[in-house]
């Protein structure tokens, strides 16, 4: 366990950016953690060097993700759809099957060192999807858990059940990587060429669908603030923004 544990987590809105390169910082973000547990091994107690912490929050262009325990056949979308669409394909290191990430769509990574916080992945898992359960919450719509599946969802165990955030994480040496996914003015017409996470009898839904309108740019500033607020009070985190000048607004 960490001695030093640290609660402060870095918080950073990427904007708008491409799958590859978003994930390739994740990883280099992930690299820098672990090497500084590395190191701590060979270092007594009192001298071990504080992990850091990270947020991300993204918004991906069209683009599908294979998780390593998915399946192929649940991408129904050939090659030359994919280009009629405007979309990429990504073979990806997390769990889970298929899944879409697009414009419209709030996309979370936190990248924690967990002996900061708990070494359990599956409380962090609960942890992410109260997160967002908190924030939908918000816009009056109630989020649950559905036994035995990751995410968030609508009216689970009923015919119309609907996940409105689809997650997928990957640990090493209890750092996270990848995330969640939530979906706000999403086009949900992108989920007709998959079988999303691999489910078949239930469906995908969005905030825009659920409010019935689209939200404003505004109000997409104001649910990240709030995944930000409810993230901070459900790790027992403190949040700072990123120190460039270019990451300052949250």
């Amino acid at each position: 366990m960490n001695t030093h544990q640290n609660k402060v987590v870095e918080f950073e809105d990427l904007g708008i950016r491409e799958y590859q390169p978003a994930w390739d910082y994740q990883e280099k973000l992930m690299k820098d953690i672990i090497d500084i547990k590395i190191k701590n091994r060979d270092l007594s107690p009192e001298n071990h060097i504080t992990t850091p912490n990270h947020f991300l929050l993204v918004e991906h262009p069209h683009v599908y993700t294979l998780g390593k325990s998915g399946h192929e056949e649940n991408m129904l979308a050939g090659i030359d759809k994919l280009k009629e669409i405007e979309a990429t394909f990504v073979k990806v290191n997390r769990g889970g099957d298929i899944t879409y990430h697009g414009y419209g769509q709030i996309v979370g990574y936190p990248v924690l060192d967990l002996e900061n916080f708990f070494t359990d992945i599956h409380k962090y898992m609960r942890n992410l999807e109260e997160v967002i359960i908190r924030t939908i919450a918000d816009y009056g719509l109630k989020g649950e858990r559905s036994p035995g599946e990751t995410g968030v969802w609508l009216d689970v165990g009923k015919p119309y059940a609907r996940k409105i955030c689809a997650m997928g994480v990957k640990a090493s040496r209890w750092v996270t990587l990848h995330g969640f996914a939530l979906n706000i003015n999403t086009d949900m017409r992108y989920f007709e060429y998959i079988v999303p996470c691999g489910i078949k009898d239930k469906q995908v839904t969005s905030l825009k669908r659920e409010l019935e309108r689209e939200l404003t740019p505004e109000e997409m500033e104001d649910i990240k603030a709030k995944i930000r607020m409810h993230f901070a009070d459900v790790f027992e985190a403190e949040l700072v923004d990123h120190k460039t000048e270019s990451s300052q607004r949250v």
